[in-house]
C-alpha cells in the first residue's frame, strides 16, 4: 500500500496520530539542536539556563507554533479543531513567556525582549504573515534566532563567531526547506502511480520521496548529534 501520510513523520488518522504529527518530531529536534549548540559555544556552560531556554523552545516553537501552522491551512489533515488548535497555539506562546519572566530573574532583564522577539518571529511564519513567510525568514527564525539567543543565554553578548555560527544554522535549515518542499507536493498533490523516468530506470512515488526525505533523516540526526557532542565538551 502506498504511503499516503502527509509526511514521513506524521501518522496522521487517529486523535493520537494526529497530536503526534503536530508536534513535528524530526524537525523539532533538528531546530531545537540549535540552542545546545549555540550554548555550547560559551567558555562555560549553565545547565540550568540550557534547560529553561530549551523548555521555551521546545513549548514555543515545537508545539506552539505547529498549532498555529495547522490552524493555517491544515498542512496534515489533522482532525483537532480550530479552537484547540488556538488554544494550543496561544497556550504555549503565554507559556513560553512565562518561563522568560522566570528568565528576566534569574539570567537577565533582557530574556523577555528575547522571548517577545521569537513569539513575534514563530507566530508570523506559522500564520504565514507575507514579510516572514519566505524562505529567508524560516531560516532566520528556525535556524539563526535559537542559535543566537542560546548562545546569548549563556553569555549575555553576540559576537561575531557566533554571528557566523547563526549564518551556518540559517543555511541548514534552507537546505531543509530545499528538500521538503518538493517532498510535500509529491506527497500532498500527486497520485499514487505517479512515476518518473530517467533512461531505462522509473522511479515510482516511494522511490521518488526518498531522493528528499533520506537526507533530512540523515540532516535531522546529524544536527542532534552535533548538539549533543558539543555540550558533552562541557562535562
Amino acid at each position: 500500500m502506498s504511503d499516503r501520510r502527509p509526511a514521513f513523520y506524521a501518522p496522521t488518522g487517529s486523535v493520537t496520530g494526529d497530536f503526534v504529527s503536530l508536534l513535528h518530531v524530526p524537525y523539532t529536534l533538528w531546530h531545537l539542536s540549535y540552542v545546545p549548540i549555540g550554548a555550547a559555544l560559551a567558555a562555560e556552560l549553565d545547565w540550568l539556563i540550557l534547560g529553561g531556554t530549551m523548555a521555551a523552545f521546545a513549548i514555543g516553537l515545537g508545539v506552539g507554533a505547529h498549532a498555529l501552522d495547522e490552524v493555517k491551512g491544515r498542512p496534515l489533515g489533522t482532525r483537532i479543531s480550530d479552537r484547540a488548535l488556538w488554544s494550543i497555539g496561544i497556550g504555549a506562546m503565554v507559556a513560553s513567556m512565562a518561563i522568560a519572566l522566570v528568565g528576566a530573574v534569574v539570567v537577565s532583564a533582557w530574556v523577555p525582549l528575547w522571548a517577545v522577539a521569537g513569539i513575534f518571529l514563530a507566530v508570523g511564519y506559522a500564520l504565514e504573515w507575507p514579510f516572514l513567510h519566505t524562505d529567508l525568514g524560516f531560516g532566520l527564525a528556525w535556524g539563526a534566532f535559537p542559535l543566537l539567543v542560546g548562545y546569548w543565554a549563556q553569555t549575555g553578548a553576540i559576537t561575531p563567531a557566533v554571528i557566523v555560527m547563526a549564518a551556518m544554522a540559517c543555511l541548514l535549515s534552507l537546505a531543509q526547506r530545499s528538500l521538503s518542499t518538493p517532498a510535500r507536493f509529491v506527497r500532498r498533490s500527486t497520485l499514487e502511480s505517479v512515476t518518473v523516468f530517467d533512461g531505462d530506470r522509473s522511479w515510482d512515488r516511494g522511490g521518488l520521496l526518498q531522493t528528499w526525505e533520506k537526507p533530512l533523516r540523515l540532516l535531522t540526526w546529524t544536527t542532534v548529534t552535533l548538539a549533543i557532542g558539543l555540550v558533552l565538551t562541557h562535562l
